[in-house]
């Protein structure tokens, strides 16, 4: 503490503060780079492959609903197919029925 006063006592109260100032800034500097950098580094590579397996799996599910689309469709027709085939059924059993009665 009697350094500090020493110090400031000779140089004044400015400039020994901005030296401290600049040793902070230094200080918090070098470890931005050490420490920070190489981490959010490590989170920026995951998270680059979290985004390639979300487009992935975002082009597997569109491949899927086109797949699920065209079974529906195609059972559609299929469904519309079996029906109007036993419309025709029922409606020639009442043709048969109304010309023996």
């Amino acid at each position: 503490m009697g350094e500090l006063a020493g110090l400031i006592s000779k140089y004044g109260f400015p400039i020994v503060m901005a030296v401290g100032m600049g040793w902070i800034i230094k200080y918090v500097w070098e470890w931005a780079t050490k420490e920070v950098k190489p981490v959010i580094s490590d989170a920026n590579t995951v998270l680059i492959a979290l985004i390639d397996r979300i487009r992935m799996l975002d082009n597997d599910l569109i491949r899927l609903n086109q797949k699920v689309n065209t079974v529906l469709h195609l059972r559609g027709k299929t469904i519309e197919y079996e029906r109007v085939e036993a419309e025709k059924k029922i409606n020639e059993q009442k043709t048969d029925d109304n010309k023996t009665a």
